[in-house]
């Protein structure tokens, strides 16, 4: 990485990340293991209409990831849409995005670990999912430096991977036009239903601006790293949906249970398989990786407001990393007594709640303030909502029960503190104010 980091007052992070250093960990908080298995849902429930869900979702994506890069470039801490809810909407509403996305996230970095297990090691996939854990904490733990070296290398063989799935599916004589066509059986909810559960995949954008304490010149920086990873994002989506669905039609990807191993096999390129499931652990490594930086990063700062342990609130003085909210102790015990793939439903609702309110904050920038074209949050928050009840049923309701437990939390925590709110204004030091 070059240049000098700034080191800022004393607990705050430091500047490191450059624009290609922003744009690798969004590529590798969404280029993960998403994209080797969210296809066989998103095509259960929209059918021929995959390629309109992934449409769908890339519109929704675009209008978050830019209301989060004016907001992100306005204030440049860590935090992202925690801090941008509490800033512009009040504390309860920051309180709320912060806390969807350290519990939910939370549970999504034990069930990647265990991806990770049950592509390396089936039969002791728990014991390798904390194995996981604590080497990418260990990772995090030595610097941001290191984290982004690693996630760089992970990105590069991950795209090449897909790069091969895309080419070798494109190129056999199993392709056909035809099964890209929408048919009459797709229907306007089953295609919302499969962009709520594509536009996860998206999701990963958020991460830069979570690290907007540690990027350099974020106002300049992070306005042009969101867009630029979440357009490569799109292009390796679409090239990789298009070759899918042209080996195995809908039908066929509907009842893939590794839908790209799949692809390749009906390709006629069965050697392929075993590159393929590697390229699926090594991505579950990336999103794990990026996971965890991003939860670290937002349980920092809901520390610094004592919504957490406010210990949790310290940064290492030698790594400039928060230490203490790295999480990775309680992540490996989860990873290691639970099967939680099954149970983290809520993470879906979760994150489009989370950019709902990260729209809802833009919506209040004044043009002085970099506020990006009305429509652009009003279409952000409005498909936000739709997305999130457009989820199974089961998702929805483990999702607000999250959320209201959180909210009852809060409301309790006031209840005993109820000058807490204008002690936390008083120190807060936030970019741009």
């Amino acid at each position: 990485m070059a240049g000098i980091p700034t080191r800022t007052e004393s607990g705050r992070l430091e500047r490191r990340l450059g624009l290609a250093d922003a744009v690798v960990i969004g590529l590798g908080s969404m280029i993960g293991a998403g994209v080797f298995a969210a296809f066989a849902p998103a095509a259960r429930a929209a059918g021929s209409g995959l390629l309109l869900g992934l449409a769908a979702a890339a519109v929704v994506a675009y209008c978050n990831a830019t209301s989060s890069a004016r907001l992100a470039a306005r204030y440049p801490t860590s935090g992202g849409t925690y801090v941008y809810g509490r800033e512009r909407l009040g504390d309860f509403w920051g309180y709320l995005a912060g806390w969807g996305f350290v519990v939910g996230k939370t549970a999504s970095c034990a069930a990647m670990a265990l991806t990770v297990g049950a592509y390396l090691w089936p039969q002791q996939a728990h014991a390798v999912a904390v194995a996981a854990v604590v080497a990418l904490t260990a990772v995090n733990y030595t610097g941001m430096h290191k984290t982004v070296w690693l996630t760089r290398g992970i990105v590069a063989v991950v795209v090449a991977v897909l790069a091969a799935v895309a080419a070798a599916c494109l190129t056999s004589g199993q392709a056909q036009a035809a099964r890209l066509e929408v048919t009459s059986g797709a229907t306007a909810a089953g295609v919302l239903q499969a962009a709520g559960l594509l536009f996860f995949a998206f999701a990963g954008y958020a991460r830069i601006a979570t690290l907007g304490e540690e990027v350099r010149d974020p106002a300049r920086t992070i306005p042009r790293a969101i867009p630029l990873a979440l357009g490569l994002t799109l292009v390796v989506y679409v090239a990789v949906a298009i070759a899918a669905l042209a080996v195995l039609g809908a039908a066929g990807l509907t009842q893939a249970a590794a839908p790209l191993a799949d692809a390749v096999h009906a390709a006629g390129h069965p050697g392929l398989t075993p590159l393929v499931r590697a390229g699926a652990a090594l991505a579950a490594l990336g999103s794990l990786l990026a996971l965890i930086l991003g939860v670290s990063r937002t349980t920092l700062a809901m520390a610094r407001d004592r919504h957490l342990p406010h210990a949790l609130a310290a940064v290492h003085p030698r790594f400039a990393v928060p230490h203490r909210a790295e999480l990775g102790v309680v992540v490996a015990a989860l990873a290691a007594t639970a099967d939680l793939r099954g149970a983290i439903g809520f993470s879906s609702f979760g994150v489009l709640v989370y950019y709902a309110i990260a729209n809802a904050s833009a919506w209040t920038l004044t043009p002085a303030e970099g506020r990006p074209p009305r429509m652009v949050p009003a279409l952000g928050l409005a498909g936000c909502l739709i997305l999130a009840f457009a989820l199974p049923a089961s998702s929805v309701i483990a999702g607000i029960v999250v959320l209201a437990a959180g909210a009852a939390a809060y409301g309790t925590r006031r209840g005993r503190s109820p000058h807490r709110c204008l002690q936390r204004r008083s120190r807060r030091n936030v970019g741009g104010r």
